[in-house]
């Protein structure tokens, strides 16, 4: 653990998502309360050039998802060493920047429907290979204060994969959801329905919902980008953005594309 510039903040150095989480979880456990920052790779100089490690990676697939899988770490720059079937299986070899393995596990898993199982070790350190592609899909965020209601939730459930359910407290800025698109969608999720005297038929159907994605920790961590945080407590794991007003995150997405078109 290293100290900042920011009194409040600290560095903390490890071996992956996973020795990080379990890290969080145990301060989690003691009663402390933090927020998490999407994890970077430590990069070395070598003769003035940078060098940034690299993993051994092993996925096993069934046949009818290796092609989407084999598309997928083609564009987190993985480079295919061996490719072996196995019965109806297949079992991918690559080699990858470490910085691509975050969030690629819960992408396989959507892309093969859960049946992708996947391995990884430190190989080597290599060139850095520039820059990668973000983050597949966005974020549903919500833009207003209060408690998710069934109501607010089947009106928006075509727009992404929620976390929450019915009775969450929800605050503005909170991430409720994974989106659909490659983009943000702010989202109002407490709003209720307006009650009246009169009763319609078929106005008073149930709510049918489906039951919002569980994140654990390593998920939570894997899934941030680099304007969002994981909120920790004793009590929960919420994901947020830096900037909780929508207005502040538009003014911040404008300066940040004047400054790449210059």
């Amino acid at each position: 653990m290293l100290d900042t510039p920011s009194p409040d903040t600290f560095e903390v150095r490890g071996r992956g998502e996973l020795h990080l989480a379990i890290l969080i979880e145990t301060m989690r456990r003691e009663g402390y309360e933090l927020a998490v920052s999407k994890p970077q790779v430590i990069v070395s100089e070598r003769n003035g050039a940078r060098y940034e490690p690299v993993e051994y990676v092993v996925i096993d697939v069934p046949e009818s998802f290796a092609g989407a899988v084999i598309e997928a770490l083609g564009r987190r720059k993985a480079a295919m060493s061996n490719l072996i079937p196995i019965a109806e299986s297949r079992r991918l070899e690559y080699t990858m920047p470490t910085r691509a393995i975050f969030g690629l596990r819960g992408e396989l898993l959507t892309l093969t429907r859960g049946t992708a199982v996947m391995s990884h070790t430190y190989y080597d350190h290599q060139p850095w290979q520039g820059e990668l592609p973000a983050r597949s899909v966005g974020a549903l965020v919500a833009s207003d204060t209060g408690r998710a209601t069934g109501y607010a939730l089947m009106g928006v459930e075509q727009r992404g994969r929620f976390f929450v359910g019915p009775g969450v407290d929800i605050y503005e800025g909170m991430i409720v959801g994974r989106a659909n698109d490659s983009f943000d969608v702010a989202l109002n999720v407490v709003r209720e329905k307006k009650l009246t005297n009169m009763r319609a038929a078929g106005s008073d159907e149930n709510v049918k919902l489906a039951p919002p994605e569980e994140l654990s920790l390593e998920r939570a961590i894997e899934f941030i980008e680099d304007d969002e945080l994981v909120e920790v407590t004793p009590k929960s794991i919420r994901l947020r953005k830096r900037a909780l007003n929508e207005s502040e995150r538009l003014k911040a997405r404008r300066r940040e594309a004047s400054v790449s078109s210059r």
